[in-house]
């Protein structure tokens, strides 16, 4: 599918004008019955048209014996037949002419190879009619709206969310239609709710895709297990951005494959879990942890709409009680958010109303706003008036239970909304459900706990900070392939790289003694020694590498010594020769790399290097090919970015440079794509400002030895 079809043709799901549904009964316990009793209940306007080998009547409808004997092509079948007669439904349904088909019978690739074939049949048959299919085994698709109703969920049993902008997609039936039940129970409006399951042929992506062209939808929540077209899903990432629409992912199950050791660093540290995270995050999704997150995040983008979110990080904190300014500045800062005190006016502002306040930040407005309702007010309106802060959190515990006080609370927060409408406050407080609707439709999200609270307000700090640049442009992939023996020595690699824009330090692969002197009169001392051999992986464990080399006498010495060591421990290795390089001393070692996932293809990544490197496991991954910014980025999000930064008096070392080598790395990775699985830098030593940054070794791993590939 091209990258402009994502998520075409799926109206017919969610809005249709007719629907049929092969294998109705009149059993309402069953699966071919429940859609049938839904779509009664809740009052679809559209044309229903049970099919059922028997005819005569299903649930008080006519019924026919197939789809041939309708008296027009339905825009929506759903097929709830026995597996073996899946195929045949859709055959019919594309032969008649029927737009989109839900299929929610079960047996196909989740039972095995002959499953799974006819999976693929049918999404064949499907692609060769023109016609779309969610499934098989999948959970179907509401359209809230116009009340179409594609499911046998038992969400639906008791009551019918109520429309709204909230769009749900979600890989997992049942985790999808317990999304939808708790954000009905919490007062979302739903615009559409779609299960993709075996996705033989509409899929996560086409899901998220379609909600960001709706009309109706303006937030999308995603449940997703796994996917199966990164480029497609890239694609559907990017329309819900330029759409302005939240995209908030619940990203279950860490891939066995990903975490398992792979030839280099790089493959050990960037793990299939990372790697989705990367991607999400340079889609500008919003991922989350856990599924009261999804809701959480959800809800309060919903009621907050895309004026009122934080382009900041810094937030005030108020409340009635210190002890609760204290755990609420612990919970924000473990999120990342910033208090930051007030300005002088402000904190002044709250001493004329509380002179025994504190109100630098968190403002503790004491136990006098339950006393003095008119406090409440005024501390507020001082603080939102107040541009040192990106948001607001107004904790309270019991006040909206209390009928005095939520009074007084509402009334200031009605005020404050008409002074500052695009003012984001956060409540974070308990209150009654009709309260709660109340204070969502001023546009104040309500979240109850703590931990919880700061949370949602992170992540929403998290979409209004993304990164609003467009990714780099696509690569083109190199024209010639890159001659074998780059693979084969560390030598042959820092040369293809050095072509390629990476920085390397002088070197010489000497094949004698003679070579050797005159390699270190051209270069100068001091040296390193590397024994160069195709077949010795690890050069430090057979005595093949010598530091530290300062003098003529000492190079013959240490290079007959190297020699020897290497043939006693390694005697069946080939030897290319020993690599004379330039020594550097000092500056800050990173581990560079790539690897190539294979859904979402290579990615870089940059982290503490040296012997630290996979101890520490403080790392950046970023899909490849990134910019200069990117990489700066990158660097700047690491924890041991103050290593480079200049921490405890160290000189500041050169970060542009560093920058630079991880950019042209990621150009290289993403033109050789298709022969280089991996890259391993390490380490890139980065030098003092000014001095630049150096790649002291190197491994490339081609695409037919990594595990999990074939050439």
């Amino acid at each position: 599918m091209q990258a402009t079809e994502v998520g075409r043709g799926l109206d017919a799901l969610f809005s249709p004008r007719s629907i049929a549904i092969f294998g109705a009964s009149d059993d309402v316990t069953k699966i071919g019955g429940r859609p049938l009793q839904f779509l009664q209940k809740y009052g679809y306007a559209g044309r229903i048209y049970p099919i059922n080998r028997k005819a005569g009547t299903v649930q008080s409808l006519q019924a026919y014996a197939g789809i041939a004997e309708l008296p027009e092509a339905p825009e929506l079948a759903v097929i709830a037949v026995p597996p073996e007669g899946v195929l045949d439904a859709v055959k019919d349904c594309a032969g008649r002419g029927v737009r989109a088909a839900v299929v929610l019978s079960a047996g196909f690739s989740e039972m095995g190879e002959a499953g799974g074939r006819l999976q693929a049949e049918i999404g064949r048959v499907a692609r060769a009619g023109g016609m779309r299919v969610v499934g098989p085994n999948c959970l179907g698709a509401i359209g809230v709206p116009d009340k179409c109703i594609a499911t046998f969920s038992v969400a639906l049993e008791h009551s019918f969310p109520a429309p709204g902008p909230v769009g749900i997609v979600s890989q997992s039936g049942n985790l999808g239609s317990y999304t939808l039940r708790l954000a009905s129970e919490r007062g979302l409006g739903i615009s559409r709710m779609l299960t993709t399951g075996n996705e033989c042929d509409v899929d996560i992506a086409d899901a998220i895709a379609s909600l960001a062209i709706d009309p109706g939808t303006t937030v999308i929540l995603c449940c997703m297990e796994t996917c199966r077209d990164g480029a497609k899903l890239r694609q559907a990432m990017a329309m819900a951005r330029e759409a302005g629409k939240p995209l908030v992912v619940l990203k279950v199950g860490v891939s066995e494959a990903g975490s398992a050791a792979a030839a280099s660093h790089t493959g050990a540290l960037a793990c299939s879990d990372a790697v989705f995270d990367a991607v999400l995050r340079q889609g500008g999704a919003i991922r989350v942890p856990s599924i009261e997150q999804l809701l959480e995040v959800g809800h309060a983008l919903a009621v907050v709409g895309p004026g009122r979110v934080p382009r900041g990080n810094k937030v005030a904190v108020l409340t009635a009680s210190g002890g609760f300014g204290v755990l609420l500045a612990d919970a924000a800062s473990a999120q990342g958010l910033a208090l930051p005190a007030l300005a002088a006016q402000t904190q002044e502002r709250i001493l004329q109303v509380v002179p025994f306040a504190s109100p630098a930040n968190p403002v503790d407005m004491t136990a006098q706003v339950s006393s003095r309702p008119e406090v409440l007010a005024k501390v507020l309106a001082a603080v939102a008036g107040d541009d040192t802060c990106d948001a607001l959190v107004l904790q309270s515990a019991n006040a909206f239970h209390l009928p005095r006080l939520r009074e007084v609370f509402l009334a200031a927060l009605a005020q404050v909304r008409r002074e500052h409408p695009s003012r984001l406050i956060l409540l974070c407080a308990r209150a009654p459900q009709e309260v709660r609707a109340q204070l969502n439709a001023m546009g104040f999200p309500v979240v109850e706990g703590i931990d919880a609270a700061c949370a949602t307000l992170a992540a929403l700090v998290r979409f209004g900070t993304r990164d609003a640049g467009a990714p780099p442009a696509a690569i083109e992939p190199a024209h010639e392939p890159l001659p074998a023996d780059a693979f084969a020595t560390e030598a042959a690699a820092k040369a293809a790289l050095a072509r390629a824009g990476l920085p390397v330090l002088k070197e010489v692969v000497a094949g004698s003694r003679e070579e050797a002197l005159a390699a270190a009169r051209d270069i100068g001392f001091p040296l390193v020694l590397k024994i160069v051999s195709p077949d010795i992986a690890h050069k430090t464990e057979v005595g093949g590498v010598v530091v530290g080399v300062r003098s003529e006498g000492q190079l013959v010495d240490e290079y007959e010594g190297l020699l020897a060591r290497v043939a006693q421990k390694a005697p069946q290795a080939r030897i290319a020769g020993v690599l004379v390089a330039q020594m550097v001393q000092g500056g800050t070692e990173l581990i560079l790399g790539t690897t190539r996932d294979p859904v979402f293809g290579p990615m870089v990544m940059v982290g503490l290097g040296g012997i630290f490197a996979e101890v520490m496991k403080d790392v950046a991954l970023q899909p490849a090919p990134v910019d200069e910014a990117q990489a700066t980025a990158m660097l700047r999000s690491l924890k041991a970015f103050a290593l480079l930064d200049g921490a405890r008096g160290r000189p500041k070392a050169d970060v542009q440079a560093a920058a630079l080598a991880v950019a042209a790395l990621s150009r290289f990775a993403a033109r050789h794509a298709g022969s280089v699985a991996e890259i391993d830098i390490n380490p890139l030593v980065v030098l003092d400002a000014g001095r630049g940054a150096f790649a002291l070794d190197a491994l490339l791993v081609p695409v037919s030895t990594q595990k999990g590939n074939t050439p």
